[in-house]
């Protein structure tokens, strides 16, 4: 399930939800709280379900190198972005503008694992931060700031697991008949 990267996908999916429900307060959050953990529960069983045990296997050192170098930049611009946010004062920017960098670096691991369709969440992750900003220039709310970007980032993520488990759940079906 990690190996296919579903469980990556559902558990940082669950996070930008928690991001979007930090708009709400009361029974409202809480309901979509829940609701959030039931979607992640649901895509790493179905990931288990669906998924072989060697689905994704292990990396080429080559590629693990590679996955790693991209990653490490990753977490490098989002300390950046952090500390740059917070000593400016605009720490509503931050999801905004991480959303984006999470989204740019989707575009060379989709190289990476031969996987082309990861050029998708990479583009809605830019669109999400992307509104954000546009939310935030607009003088929105920071309210609507974290629900725009948490939302769309979080349904981007998920979609891609769901994606990946139906690809994997049609494979077998299509296994199965012939």
């Amino acid at each position: 399930m990690f190996k296919s990267g579903v469980g990556f996908l559902a558990l940082f999916g669950l996070g930008w939800w928690l991001l979007a429900t930090s708009a709400f307060d009361g029974t409202a959050r809480l309901v979509e709280v829940v609701a959030g953990c039931a979607v992640t529960v649901g895509l790493m069983l179905a990931a288990r379900r669906f998924l072989p045990a060697s689905a994704g296997g292990p990396f080429p050192a080559d590629r693990r190198r590679r996955f790693n170098q991209i990653n490490g930049l990753q977490w490098l611009l989002i300390v950046v972005i952090a500390v740059v946010c917070a000593r400016a004062g605009s720490p509503v920017l931050i999801p905004a503008l991480v959303a984006i960098v999470v989204g740019l670096h989707f575009l060379p691991l989709a190289a990476v694992f031969e996987q082309p369709r990861l050029r998708v969440p990479a583009a809605l992750l830019v669109v999400a931060g992307a509104s954000g900003l546009a939310v935030w220039l607009t003088d929105g709310p920071d309210e609507t700031v974290r629900l725009v970007v948490g939302a769309v980032s979080a349904l981007s993520l998920w979609g891609m697991a769901v994606w990946t488990v139906a690809g994997a759940a049609s494979n077998a079906g299509q296994d199965m008949k012939d």
